[in-house]
């Protein structure tokens, strides 16, 4: 079975940092491009961020552009996410995806539990 687990959310207060996994299992990890989403309360689901199966190609969406940067380990089958410059605008729950190609192109085809993010005024 697929499982994608993400953690490293928690409560931090506006300007801050966290980092968070994505750890996979279930599929040929390095195969396949793995992306970020969220969605706020009230708020469409938003793809905020994803990365080609080699590493080599990443997007970002505007929004969190310049203040998160998105790796991954093949070798561990993780992925992660770093944010920094932390808003309020930024709390959410964050879920890890898997996208049906190799690229950042498509859709996705699996999705992890989220980890919930809570960033303080």
């Amino acid at each position: 079975d697929v499982q994608l687990q993400a953690s490293g959310g928690g409560l931090v207060q506006a300007g801050g940092s966290l980092r968070l996994s994505c750890a996979a299992s279930g599929f040929t990890f390095n195969n396949y491009g793995i992306g970020w989403l969220r969605q706020a309360p009230g708020k469409e689901r938003e793809e905020i961020s994803c990365i080609s199966s080699s590493g080599g190609s990443t997007s970002y969406a505007d929004s969190v552009k310049g203040r998160f940067t998105i790796s991954r380990d093949n070798a561990k089958n993780t992925v992660y996410l770093q944010m920094n410059s932390l808003k309020p605008e930024d709390t959410a729950p964050y879920y890890c995806a898997v996208k049906g190609t190799y690229y950042c192109s498509g859709y996705f085809i699996y999705w992890g539990q989220g980890t919930l993010v809570t960033v303080s005024s």
